[in-house]
This record gives C-alpha cells, structure tokens and sequence, in this order.
C-alpha cells in the first residue's frame, strides 16, 4: 500500500477582526477563519482599542497585541488550538493590568 503525503504551507494572516465574540484572520489563500473570542482570554479582557491594535508578526504567521502581550500562530488557528495559558499566569497578568488602571485613575484626578 502507497501512502502519499502532501505538503502544506501555511497561509499567512492578512487582516484581523476581533469583535465582542470572535477573532477573524483573512489569510493569504483567500480563506477567513475564526476562532471563539473565550479562547484569548487577554483578547477577552481587552478593550475594543486594545483589540483594534494588533499588527502581523513573524512575516505573516503570527499576530501580535502589544497592549495586552498576547501572540496567537496562525498555526494554531488552523488547529483550532486556543490559547495555553495557564490560570496562575493570567490571573498574574490581570492582578498588574488592574493596578495599572488603578494608578493610571488615581494620576489623573
């Protein structure tokens, strides 16, 4: 028995769109994917501007948020792989972002 094997490349992200429910890539071979938005839990915590401010890393196989520190593989979005991170970190990460806001109130007052 023959077994053939096809090689893939995988497509590079063009244009995303993050809405209140679900990320959206554009991707190099035409295709839109989506993944749910409870995947990305930074995503998920992120205000509309922060989510608005992505740009494409890696020469097109990642995106990258600066604001919320959050990379996510196009890769993994084909796999339908959601995000690995785990409780502790993000909790670590919401406890610094919430005192962050905190002190950003308390400065402008």
């Amino acid at each position: 028995m023959r077994i053939s094997t096809v090689e893939t490349e995988v497509p590079i992200a063009q244009k995303v769109v993050v809405t209140d429910d679900a990320i959206c890539v554009d991707l190099s071979d035409g295709r839109t994917i989506s993944a749910p938005l409870a995947w990305y839990p930074r995503l998920v915590h992120g205000t509309k501007k922060e989510r608005n401010n992505w740009r494409v890393i890696g020469k097109g196989y990642g995106i990258h948020w600066s604001d919320l520190d959050e990379d996510i593989s196009v890769e993994n979005l084909l796999l339908g792989q959601a995000s690995g991170e785990s409780q502790a970190s993000l909790e670590k990460w919401l406890s610094t972002r919430s005192s962050r806001h905190t002190n950003g109130a308390k400065r402008r007052r």
